[in-house]
């Protein structure tokens, strides 16, 4: 029992850093604005906010999805679901794929697309849902 509601606080810090990464983009978008400029220096100001426009409603969903994944797993734990556990490994495991692609993926100017700083807080909620997979592996 003590092992489940500790995977349960470590899935509700994933949360919460999944609603972190998916806020900053929209409180700071000089990061965007500054990394598009960078990578394309000759876009007006209009293409560059287009591309800013883009990036947030992307990370927008991403966010969304991943705090719908949260939640879902968080549910199904608590509910006891013998399913829980794969869910949970295999939203990591997306997530995972979704966070090397932020940190990656480059676009036609040779830079990454996604500004580092972005692509590391992709990376952040993966920790703690690396941690509850570990656990419960453990538990289980």
């Amino acid at each position: 029992m003590a092992q489940r509601s500790g995977v349960l606080v470590i899935m509700y810090i994933g949360a919460a850093l999944t609603a972190v990464a998916a806020v900053f983009p929209f409180l700071d978008q000089a990061v965007l604005a500054d990394h598009l400029r960078a990578g394309y220096p000759s876009y007006e100001p209009g293409a560059i906010d287009a591309a800013v426009t883009a990036y947030l409603v992307i990370l927008a969903v991403v966010g969304a999805l991943g705090l719908v994944g949260w939640l879902g797993t968080i549910w199904a734990a608590r509910a006891g679901k013998g399913w829980s556990r794969r869910l949970g490994a295999g939203l990591l495991a997306v997530a995972l794929c979704v966070a090397v692609a932020g940190l990656t993926v480059r676009d036609v100017s040779g830079d990454v697309g996604l500004a580092p700083l972005l692509g590391w807080l992709l990376v952040l909620p993966c920790v703690p849902g690396a941690a509850a997979v570990a656990l419960w592996r453990r538990a289980g």
